[in-house]
């Protein structure tokens, strides 16, 4: 539950008033002594008695809406129409829709877009598979492929309740890099199952979106995906999170002076995300990283070790930390949180090396208060909106997959998201970079593009160096 007034829980009250100059000043003092926040006021109707008034305001969550209602009903002379949450009136009858790109106006229209026309087109396709991106849908579309096991702040809700979210990233795929995303959520979370039903509708599309699979399965399902498709597979909340992480934290490191190479990070959570980002991180030049999980500091002789990945024990902890997070916190220069909140305190960041990064990113509540943080770190960034730096997953995935389809890319490397990452960071110009401004606004023009240029160099590069030599190009530190 957020604690200010949010536009996620905004009502719109439609209501009568006496006619008069108070009537509508008693509305505003109303919800503003409840601690709402009105954001519209509109008259709607007159007559000479009395007036109909829109009253839209913004609440805490859906019990202080109610609240909110139930003081403005409290208002002398107020009568209560309608009450419109506006959430839920964007979602009505869904938020994306499929349009035909052709007219169809008579039977010759009717005939080239379907039989006997479209035979044709089917039998080129057949001579060369290849067609299929040029003549077909294929070419620019992506599948978001959910179970819903692991829904971002709602847990394991299911592939139905699952959908509004899914609807959600292609409604965004779709703004930010005009991909064609259609939502798939099934309703199984077998792994063996998922697999088998990914690879079956693969044909369809051009790029495989995993997105809100619980961990550890969604590492398997990525992984033996990726050896049976011909098609970028990519999940979201791995690598787009891991991307927007590196960008952030290449331009904090400009602000506070460090190297990449040299710094200690100190990280909370070893799930899908957390996984990603050390990995990423790692590839970036990172050398000194201590992941921390519920069960403590992650090394070889702890226990609790069987659903860590083999890669934390073979890559991260080069000085052997044990103990809990507020032990590998200790001296770090950076704390990146994919964890839970809460579980920060002021003085495990006063703790931290001088000119300390904090990147707590639990949502919707961080690791810690964004300015508890700022009372010891020189940059502090989370996954809000609501704060300077959020660290949003929007920055990447329109662009990186928009490289990948116009390259015709068949995998996703390491090298192609350190690509995203670093044209993500270039997007903030030097004389632009401080402490409050080290990522753009997800509505900061030309981003997707950028990725996206930088996303089909790399795979365009990859390939050239594999065509010469025959090996896959090692990651440029």
């Amino acid at each position: 539950m957020t604690t200010v007034p949010s536009v996620s829980y905004s009502i719109t009250v439609r209501l009568e008033v006496p006619a008069g100059s108070s009537a509508v000043s008693s509305l505003t003092a109303a919800v503003e002594e409840a601690s709402g926040l009105v954001t519209a006021l509109d008259v709607t109707a007159s007559g000479h008695d009395r007036i109909q008034v829109d009253v839209t305001c913004a609440a805490t969550s859906s019990v202080h809406a109610d609240e909110l209602v139930a003081a403005l009903r409290s208002v002398p002379g107020v009568v209560i129409g309608k009450v419109s949450d506006r959430t839920f009136l964007v979602h009505l009858g869904g938020k994306i829709e499929v349009k035909s790109k052709v007219p169809i106006r008579n039977r010759d229209d009717l005939s080239l877009i379907y039989t006997p026309g479209v035979a044709r087109v089917s039998q080129a396709i057949v001579a060369n598979p290849e067609d299929a991106r040029r003549l077909t849908i294929k070419r620019n579309a992506v599948a978001v492929v959910t179970d819903g096991s692991a829904v971002l702040g709602l847990g394991n809700v299911g592939a139905t309740a699952a959908l509004p979210v899914m609807e959600g990233k292609a409604a965004l795929f779709k703004r930010f890099a005009d991909i064609d995303a259609f939502p798939i959520c099934l309703g199984t979370q077998d792994t063996d199952t998922i697999v088998e039903i990914v690879r079956c509708l693969a044909p369809t599309f051009a790029g495989i979106n995993l997105e809100d699979i619980s961990a550890p399965r969604c590492f398997e399902i990525e992984a033996r995906l990726r050896t049976v498709l011909d098609i970028p597979v990519f999940h979201d909340d791995q690598h787009g999170t891991a991307i927007v992480v590196l960008a952030s934290l290449i331009n904090a490191l400009k602000v506070v002076g460090k190297d990449i190479g040299s710094i200690r990070i100190a990280m909370a959570g070893a799930g899908a995300a957390g996984h990603a980002i050390a990995q990423l991180l790692y590839s970036a030049g990172v050398r000194d990283l201590v992941a921390a999980d519920v069960n403590g500091v992650i090394h070889p002789e702890r226990a609790e070790l069987e659903e860590i990945p083999t890669w934390y024990l073979e890559h991260s902890n080069p000085r052997g930390v044990t103990g809990t997070l507020r032990d590998a916190v200790a001296g770090a220069d950076v704390f990146i949180g994919v964890s839970a909140p809460n579980i920060l305190t002021a003085a495990d960041v006063e703790s931290m090396a001088d000119d300390a990064i904090v990147f707590a990113l639990a949502n919707p509540e961080p690791e810690i208060q964004p300015q508890e943080a700022a009372r010891h770190a020189t940059v502090v960034a989370t996954g809000r909106s609501d704060y300077p730096n959020q660290i949003n997953n929007v920055l990447a995935f329109p662009g990186v997959f928009r490289g990948l389809l116009d390259a015709h890319s068949r995998s996703v490397t390491p090298e192609m998201l350190i690509a995203a990452a670093r044209a993500l960071a270039g997007t903030v110009g030097d004389e632009e970079i401080n402490p409050a401004y080290i990522i753009p606004s997800v509505f900061h023009p030309g981003i997707a593009e950028t990725v996206a240029t930088a996303v089909r160099e790399s795979v365009e590069t990859i390939r050239k160096v594999a065509d010469e030599t025959g090996e896959i190009p090692a990651v440029p530190v």
